[in-house]
């Protein structure tokens, strides 16, 4: 039974929604992108191509980033002679990754916000969002039911939220020399993730000799990016961030983040040190640009597979749709 009747209007809005898909703000239906382009490009030269062949630049980023995923970086970016040319290469390198894993945790985001006003209008819950709820707090490292417990569901939405790509974009400048680290090149890994199963990763050369972390390997550099952003927001080291972030979204304030760095001092030993370094990155780098960046929507009628659906799950997928290539540009 529903409790506010004067509300069914909405409801059945909100299950249509959930039951036929979601448009985008721009207008163009989530069923209908471009599957992203994976390159492994083996030389610089390689990947300047990748990037020309779909008008991809600095000064193209306001018609938009195309879907494109790196595999690995090429080998000789540290041959790069000038500075802002060998800054310019990794920063475009990385943007579309970390704007598709934004969009995929936005996704999320209003996929819960949704069901969770359908269950406060006592809406029946099918079993995919139920499914869908309890997927996500396992994802997101939560024990309570968010569905029960508005406590549990604070919590759930602080930490299902985007990161600002100027902070993402500086921090992996930082911990992988711009892409020219041992542990990026050899590893995939952008953001100096430890890992403690030994033999899963890189051992660091100067680690003292009775510890046992190693550096984790990645398979993709996409997968680098999704990890420091599930790292970000679930682990209790970065629990001030997600408040400061939590509290800036209340007031309606955008995510800056020379503003939220400040939640990254747990991030490194260097401690406050540490967090005026990625600002002055994002600063000296002009990276708060990127805050009005967005992925490029207009591209070819590629519909979701058969039995990955349209509707509320249909995010929950997307991540592994990837259209490989391999291409001598």
């Amino acid at each position: 039974m529903i409790k506010h009747p004067a509300s069914l209007l909405f409801i059945l809005l909100i299950f249509s929604i959930l039951a036929g898909g979601c448009t985008e703000k721009h207008g163009s239906p989530r069923g209908i992108e471009s599957l992203p382009e994976a390159f492994s490009p083996a030389t610089y030269g390689e990947l300047k191509k990748v990037f020309a062949s779909r008008d991809y630049d600095w000064n193209t980023i306001e018609q938009g980033v195309p879907h494109l995923i790196l595999e690995r970086l090429p080998a000789d970016l540290n041959s790069i002679s000038r500075l802002t040319e060998k800054k310019r290469v990794f920063f475009l390198s990385l943007l579309p990754m970390v704007l598709m894993a934004n969009e995929e945790i936005l996704e999320k985001r209003e996929m819960l916000g949704q069901i969770f006003r359908l269950y406060d209008a006592d809406f029946p819950l099918d079993s995919d969002q139920t499914a869908a709820v309890v997927s996500l707090s396992r994802e997101y490292g939560l024990g309570e039911n968010p569905l029960t417990s508005i406590a549990a569901r604070r919590k759930l939405m602080r930490r299902v939220d985007i990161i600002p790509p100027s902070m993402a974009l500086a921090q992996a400048a930082t911990e992988s020399a711009y892409g020219t680290s041992r542990f990026a090149l050899q590893g995939n890994n952008l953001f100096g993730e430890w890992t403690f199963a030994p033999g899963t990763g890189l051992v660091p050369r100067e680690r003292p000799a009775d510890e046992t972390y190693e550096v984790r390997r990645f398979e993709t550099l996409y997968d680098s990016v999704q990890s420091y952003m599930r790292n970000l927001n679930t682990h209790r080291a970065y629990h001030g961030f997600r408040v400061h972030r939590a509290h800036l979204r209340a007031a309606g304030l955008p995510l800056r983040g020379t503003a939220l760095a400040r939640g990254l001092e747990n991030y490194s030993s260097r401690k406050e040190a540490y967090v005026e370094d990625i600002r002055a990155i994002i600063r000296l780098n002009h990276l708060p640009i990127l805050s009005s960046a967005t992925l490029r929507k207009n591209i070819s009628s590629v519909h979701s597979p058969s039995g990955s659906g349209s509707g509320l799950l249909a995010s929950m997928v997307r991540s592994s749709r990837v259209r490989p290539v391999r291409e001598n540009p």
